[in-house]
């Protein structure tokens, strides 16, 4: 008995400290699933900003590659026979002066820079002088051009590439399908040079109120105070011309004399061709004056 009793206290003590122990290993062993998972948040939240950070970066470099792997492909389309554009029908060439023309239509300089502006010029003549080869050799330089451009450069560019294209385009199916293929070309890749850079404003001031008329391989610019000066001098041919068949109109017949009944004939022919002849003049004058006054307002109107 009196060993049993001085168990009893070892025993209490014994399961005391196990009382103690036992909440102190519960309470340090609660704390580390929570390490554990704020550890992982973290890593999770660092990967996610990593990511996205990475794809910000690497978006304008894959837009860049994009503008210049289809100029590339564009350089490509043009790797035709050296005597391609000369067998084009007629039909076809006018076409492809038109895209020359769209190509190389205004302030081109100014809107695309100098190197640019005068490679486009050189390709504009090429398609004009249906010369191939020039023509290969010229857009196999726009993929190293474009890395030098500005936005607003490349904004132009595109605008012009886009409606050359669409001569391309407007030409139909010849040959292999090789317009339709440089179509498709220009097209896709002035729309990537053009949506880019699509809240980029344009300068339009020094094209802006002015349209160019194309006569075979002259153009003209017209502004509106060209078109008012024009329409002032129609006017003034247009009275001329009236006030002289008027006076050709009041010379009375008898008072004229003849030399024999052919000469009467000729006469009277030439007086009624020159009465002809001032009347067209005077109509034609009239609407070349109302033409001019209407193309003068709608550039005005365009300007402001």
């Amino acid at each position: 008995m009196a060993s049993l009793h001085l168990l009893r206290p070892l025993h209490s003590l014994s399961s005391s400290k196990l009382f103690f122990s036992q909440p102190s290993f519960h309470f340090s062993s609660s704390f580390k699933p929570s390490n554990s998972k704020s550890h992982n948040l973290s890593k999770s939240l660092t990967l996610r900003f990593a990511l996205t950070e990475s794809d910000s970066i690497d978006q304008p470099l894959e837009t860049e590659t994009s503008s210049k792997s289809l100029l590339l492909q564009l350089s490509k389309c043009f790797d035709l026979p050296s005597d391609y554009f000369q067998q084009l029908p007629k039909d076809l060439r006018l076409d492809l002066n038109d895209a020359a023309f769209d190509l190389s239509n205004g302030p081109i300089i100014d809107e695309c820079g100098q190197e640019l502006g005068e490679t486009l010029l050189n390709l504009s003549r090429a398609w004009e002088q249906a010369d191939t080869s020039t023509c290969r050799s010229l857009v196999e330089k726009l993929p190293e051009l474009e890395i030098s451009l500005t936005d607003g450069n490349k904004s132009a560019f595109g605008r012009r590439l886009i409606s050359a294209g669409k001569r391309f385009q407007g030409m139909g199916q010849y040959g292999q399908g090789e317009l339709q293929k440089i179509a498709k070309a220009m097209i896709s890749t002035g729309k990537v040079l053009s949506a880019n850079t699509s809240s980029v404003p344009v300068n339009n001031e020094t094209n802006s109120g002015t349209k160019i008329f194309k006569f075979g391989d002259l153009q003209v610019a017209v502004t509106p105070q060209k078109a008012y000066t024009g329409a002032a001098i129609a006017f003034i041919y247009g009275i001329l011309s009236w006030q002289i068949s008027q006076g050709i109109q009041n010379i009375p017949e008898n008072s004229l004399q003849y030399a024999n009944d052919n000469a009467l004939v000729i006469g009277k022919s030439l007086r009624g061709s020159l009465l002809a002849l001032f009347y067209a003049s005077t109509v034609l004058s009239g609407f070349t004056t109302a033409g001019l006054i209407l193309l003068a307002k709608q550039l005005s109107s365009e300007k402001e």
